[in-house]
């Protein structure tokens, strides 16, 4: 009773919003007050002081800590299917996200799906006027909510026992870090051509149901100050070009497959000719898969992944779990996932190193799209060693401290807006005396001849789920390959990453993804020693009632 009682008496003072003068014992405002003549950060850093000084409501605690963040997007997307323009479009905004913390850095009003934090739009035009009066009234929710938020915790702590004290937000050095901001440079025109000419390379194969070819570009613009005198602005452009398509084989089985590009510069992005190539490529795969025989036949033994394959595999099951996430109020785990309980403990074979640095601008010549100076909580970018021979030494951390991790290393990240949560950067995984791609061919090859085996599996890409997209018998008498379809891998988990990868290739394979945030994953080919593939046991859809139209150029 005395819960509710107390939470209706806050409800009611909220009602009687004041700015007040700043009480005595506040310390002295630590808010920068350089906005680099960028009218944005004018408007932010002006706001963040009034409400540093004037904002405290009744003889209710004041804020120790607030943080804007706004984030400025332009996306420009458009898609052709079979030689025509399907979908263009532009979209521009900004999102403002207002953290307001009260109590203090051990422990704060930070409870919940994050009370103290409101996001929403403001104008993309910059008017100190407008911009303004939508950060304090933003700043003025989030105040009410954080005490609302306060009041539950306390309450809640009440009935939990704490058996590790961490604090609820870590206090890091300020930073001051202005750099260009980006935009948008594409030739539509010369774009949306492109897009039709490659789409309708799609129509040299008449049993496609369904094909397209997609360029999208985000340009996000990130301004961010706090209350500790970090100040940072930052521009970052990621290009997406995606051709892909799906068929189904006589017996109904759909099949997928797809191309992407993900680049930092537009000029990264393939030529004409090297699209042209890539399409008839990934096009001439959908025969060769209608007409591949399914596999029948449970399999038990060595598997070679190519190292595309291999990125897949480590963004499934190494990428969520090594990331720092504060647990919830009353959970004595150090963090969630699946490697909770493995720190200093080993989580990949001896010979292999995993470091995540955000640093390095390229590998191989190729853009790694994780890249950053500053992360989106106004912390430097450093370099974590996260795997060291195979044993797990540290988390990907935000300012939401974990057991044994009372400090951000530069990973607190996140997407359009949203609260910053650690994420990887560009996630690169070494190899000690890795091999090349054949050696490893011929090493699955003698393990097979030894067992007993006719053939092997080698996989050379793979879905979202894990499931072989393109799967290839390896005959142990002369090495040819063979197209299989309809398998699925069996308790394939983080326990066989950890005990049956047996070797790694000397090559690499750069993936970069576009979410949850612009990162990169680097690795090589792997073999694993015993991997069990089963056949893929789903309905299938029946194949369409009738013949699809000629796919033919109209006359003119």
């Amino acid at each position: 009773m005395r819960r509710t009682i107390s939470t209706s008496m806050v409800l009611a003072v909220l009602l009687c919003f004041v700015l007040a003068a700043p009480a005595s014992d506040q310390p002295a405002s630590a808010v920068s007050s350089n906005d680099h003549g960028d009218a944005t950060l004018k408007a932010m850093l002006s706001e963040l002081k009034r409400s540093q000084e004037k904002l405290q409501l009744g003889q209710l605690q004041r804020p120790y800590y607030i943080d804007y963040q706004v984030t400025e997007y332009q996306d420009y997307s458009s898609d052709a299917i079979l030689g025509a323009l399907l979908e263009d479009q532009t979209s521009i905004g900004r999102v403002v996200r207002v953290v307001v913390r009260i109590g203090d850095y051990k422990q704060d009003s930070y409870f919940g799906d994050g009370q103290g934090t409101l996001e929403g739009m403001i104008p993309i035009d910059d008017n100190q006027m407008a911009l303004r009066h939508q950060l304090w009234l933003a700043t003025d929710k989030a105040y009410k909510a954080a005490l609302g938020g306060l009041s539950e915790k306390q309450a809640a702590l009440k009935n939990v026992q704490v058996e590790n004290e961490i604090a609820d937000f870590s206090q890091e050095k300020p930073t001051e870090l202005v750099q260009p901001v980006a935009g948008i440079d594409v030739d539509r025109n010369a774009w949306r051509e492109k897009l039709r000419v490659s789409s309708d390379l799609f129509r040299s194969d008449p049993l496609l149901e369904r094909s397209d070819a997609t360029l999208n570009c985000r340009i996000l613009n990130r301004y961010f100050v706090n209350t500790e005198g970090t100040v940072t602005r930052n521009g970052r452009a990621v290009y997406t070009l995606a051709i892909s398509g799906s068929t189904q084989a006589n017996d109904g089985m759909r099949l997928e497959r797809s191309q992407g590009y993900v680049v930092g510069r537009l000029d990264e992005l393939p030529k004409p000719e090297e699209l042209k190539k890539d399409a008839h490529t990934l096009i001439g795969t959908f025969a060769a898969l209608r007409s591949a025989p399914v596999m029948e036949d449970d399999y038990h033994g060595p598997v070679l992944f190519s190292a595309d394959a291999a990125t897949a595999l480590f963004e499934r099951l190494i990428v969520p779990n090594i990331l720092g996430i504060h647990p919830d109020l009353g959970n004595p785990a150090r963090t969630n996932g699946e490697f909770a309980s493995y720190y200093k403990s080993r989580v990949m074979p001896d010979f292999f190193t995993v470091v995540d640095d955000p640093r390095p601008l390229k590998i191989d010549g190729q853009t790694l799209v994780g890249s950053y100076d500053v992360d989106d909580e106004g912390v430097k970018a450093q370099t974590v060693t996260v795997i060291d021979k195979g044993v797990l030494v540290n988390y990907l951390m935000s300012r939401d401290p974990i057991r044994d991790f009372g400090h951000s290393n530069g990973h607190g990240r996140s997407g359009y807006a949203g609260n910053p949560r650690a994420q990887i950067s560009n996630l690169i995984f070494k190899a000690v005396d890795g091999v090349s791609f054949e050696d490893l061919k011929k090493r699955l090859i003698g393990m097979c001849r030894d067992q007993g085996r006719p053939y092997g599996y080698y996989v050379e890409t793979t879905g979202l789920r894990l499931a072989p997209r393109l799967l290839w018998r390896v005959y142990v008498k002369d090495g040819h390959m063979e197209l299989v379809r309809g398998a699925n891998f069996n308790q394939l988990d983080t326990r066989t990453l950890r005990s049956n990868i047996i070797a790694a290739g000397n090559d690499t394979y750069v993936y970069n993804r576009r979410d949850p945030v612009p990162s990169s994953i680097v690795a090589p080919s792997l073999l694993f020693d015993d991997l069990e593939i089963q056949r893929l046991n789903r309905a299938r859809e029946k194949l369409p009632t009738y013949a699809a139209p000629a796919l033919v150029s109209e006359e003119k």
